[in-house]
């Protein structure tokens, strides 16, 4: 089995083990919690469950450009990547931290947070989804 295959069947194997983590979304959060800490730990479950995925989307990315520069011996597209990956940490991060900010010290603000963050993440793994699908 090459390098390549090993490495699809592990993204295939990733992807199915996210499938009943990610039924769980925020709307479904938001139904069915009654409580500040009900909704706060369901979207817990849901933030990492994106996590996984991103993660599982960004080592694709990296894995398709390290193949790039290993037969072209440019790592420019690589370099470019994990630095955008780095500005897009820094921007969910900031992005989110705001609006918990403006919530806060009410009951919703870590809430708010984990809204945010689950959104902007799934923008993310839909725009490296659609680069390489």
């Amino acid at each position: 089995m090459s390098k390549t295959s090993f490495y699809c069947l592990t993204l295939a194997l990733c992807f199915l083990s996210n499938v009943s983590y990610a039924k769980k979304s925020i709307d479904e959060c938001e139904l069915t919690q009654k409580t500040t800490s009900g909704l706060s730990g369901c979207l817990d479950i849901v933030k990492q469950a994106v996590d996984r995925e991103l993660q599982t989307w960004i080592n694709n990315q990296v894995f398709i450009l390290e193949e790039f520069a290993s037969v072209t011996g440019r790592k420019a597209a690589l370099n470019m990547f994990k630095r955008s990956q780095r500005n897009f940490i820094t921007f969910r991060e900031n992005d989110c931290r705001w609006q918990y900010l403006a919530i806060s010290p009410g009951t919703g603000a870590a809430s708010a947070y984990k809204k945010c963050y689950i959104l902007v993440s799934q923008s993310r793994i839909k725009e490296l989804e659609s680069i390489n699908p």
